[in-house]
């Protein structure tokens, strides 16, 4: 079987990152207080300086807006949203739409700051540093975080995969590594 150059030089740009991202230690994400994190709106959403692709200044302006159907409409119709985190899937904008809804009724001030971006034709690797607050934890969250983008040629996302380590965001909240979040 012949392999494609671009298409391994993408998946091994893409794991440097992952490991790199998830081997970061949770002290470098700058863990937030309480009294010291800005408002939603005043809270950049890249680190200063960086010149990101499109597609990467619109998922994480959508992510942290508050207005669930701008996230979808970053996505193509039949786009897909990986969350490896909690192991969950989404197809669709209205479904990726509803994800982020249930994302923003779970944890106040849901954040996104992109730290770097790597881009191969229509792949993109993006380290950032994922925080908020989960509802009912005594303390906030900011834990590194990988994601690997699938872009069309509009820079609308096709494929979306979220990597962050689940055990760092319920440590870091104060709350057990078999906490579940409360049902409706």
């Amino acid at each position: 079987m012949k392999s494609n150059p671009a298409r391994v030089m993408t998946a091994l740009i893409g794991a440097t990152a992952v490991c790199a991202v998830i081997g970061t230690t949770a002290s470098a994400a700058a863990r937030p207080t309480q009294s010291a994190r800005p408002t939603q709106s005043a809270r950049p959403t890249q680190s200063a300086g960086l010149h990101l692709p499109r597609a990467v200044a619109d998922w994480a302006a959508a992510w942290n807006g508050l207005v669930p159907q701008a996230l979808g409409a970053v996505f193509t119709d039949d786009g897909s949203y990986t969350d490896q985190g909690v192991g969950v899937t989404f197809h669709g904008r209205a479904a990726i739409s509803g994800w982020k809804a249930h994302s923003d009724d779970l944890i106040d001030d849901v954040h996104v700051v992109v730290r770097a971006a790597y881009r191969d034709h229509d792949r993109i690797t993006v380290e950032a540093v994922y925080s908020g607050h989960l509802k009912g934890a005594p303390k906030p969250f900011a834990v590194p975080m990988a994601t690997l983008l699938e872009v069309d040629s509009r820079q609308r996302i096709r494929s979306d995969q979220d990597y962050y380590a689940l055990n760092d965001v319920l440590s870091q909240s104060g709350l057990p590594a078999d906490w579940t979040p409360p049902t409706h």
